[in-house]
């Protein structure tokens, strides 16, 4: 079937519409709603996205944090090198890295960075790495922070992040350091549009997925059903974990919140062992999947033939899919992680999906 077909999820985008900074005002962004149920799509902006939710309904957020995961550095002899942490979770005081200087990469090599060195202690074989640091994790975290670079993706400024996107390139709400790439559907919130929500009579819950590099990653699979999706890992604390569960209306915002809600689901609804800290999920959400924790997803506008933008078509078929990125192309909207973004409501009668083209 085409849904299974790389090439099926390509479309063309002009340039321009690449977003390379965020509007001034968060919540300023444009905003497309889509109703599934009747069809009507709707041109707003994100401070007014409370007025098109159901009375009452909880909007789930991820709450991780992006942290300064660049090292720009370089080796005893010399040359320049850059270690790309993947991961906080530390094996044994390992770091899971990746790794960009000139030579071949061999146990012991070592680089150094302002204040701070590091040592190669394992090659993988999926060209990833595992790195010492002669820092507690308190202090590497703090070093980060200082001397880190902000991971934007590469199809901002070529990925080269500065001082601003330490503060643009992070939701108002992230709490727990983890991630390196934003929760980009997270962004268009500003306190202010929070608090509107609250009085509106929306509930606000948040789990935590630490984002990986992965998110980055192409599909090159041309049958996307051999794509493998990297692992990442999330939790729910025990207060929001009673939020989601009781929630009359739910709204993911944003394809990880979705991922979570989705690897927790069960025929019970969300469930999660609260004690048992982080879990891993390397979930692929693509038509033909059925998606059941959600009533609604707010997302960005996302990357052709991406994970991305396959998850967005299991939930209204990929043609409808195309057919609103059409539609957004046409009225100007600004695409990818810095971009504008569109809330889906979808129609009860059609949750459990299926191949829709």
């Amino acid at each position: 079937m085409t849904d299974l077909l790389l090439q099926s999820y390509d479309f063309d985008l002009p340039v321009e519409l690449i977003a390379s900074r965020p509007v001034a005002d968060r919540h300023s962004s444009k905003l497309l709603i889509y109703n599934e149920a009747s069809g009507e799509v709707i041109h707003t902006h994100y401070h007014k996205i409370g007025d098109y939710l159901p009375q009452g309904s909880t909007l789930v957020f991820n709450r991780s944090r992006v942290f300064p995961c660049r090292l720009i550095g370089r080796k005893p002899s010399g040359g320049e090198a850059e270690v790309f942490v993947l991961s906080l979770l530390s094996e044994n005081g390992m770091y899971p890295a990746m790794l960009r200087a000139a030579g071949k990469r061999r146990v012991g090599d070592e680089f150094v960075f302002e204040g701070l060195k590091a040592r190669l202690e394992v090659v993988k074989g999926d060209g990833t790495f595992l790195i010492s640091f002669d820092a507690s994790h308190e202090n590497l975290i703090s070093k980060l922070e200082t001397i880190g670079k902000i991971p934007i993706p590469p199809y901002i400024r070529n990925g080269e992040s500065d001082e601003e996107d330490k503060k643009t390139y992070q939701t108002v709400y992230a709490q727990e350091t983890g991630s390196v790439a934003a929760p980009t559907a997270g962004l268009h919130f500003s306190q202010e549009l929070l608090r509107d929500l609250e009085n509106q009579g929306h509930k606000l819950a948040t789990l935590t997925l630490h984002v990986g590099a992965g998110t980055f990653a192409p599909v090159k699979a041309e049958n996307i059903l051999e794509h493998k999706m990297h692992e990442e890992f999330y939790s729910i604390d025990e207060k929001n974990l009673k939020l989601i569960q009781e929630a009359r209306f739910r709204v993911a915002v944003g394809t990880t919140s979705l991922r979570t809600l989705e690897s927790a689901w069960t025929e019970n609804g969300v469930q999660f062992d609260v004690k048992q800290g982080f879990k891993g999920t390397s979930i692929f959400l693509h038509p033909g999947k059925d998606v059941n924790s959600i009533d609604a997803l707010v997302t960005n506008f996302h990357l052709p033939k991406s994970s991305l933008i396959m998850l967005v078509s299991s939930l209204i078929g990929r043609q409808k899919v195309l057919e609103l990125y059409k539609l957004a192309i046409e009225n100007k909207y600004r695409f990818f992680s810095y971009g504008d973004g569109m809330l889906i409501l979808r129609d009860p009668a059609r949750r459990h999906n299926s191949f829709r083209d």
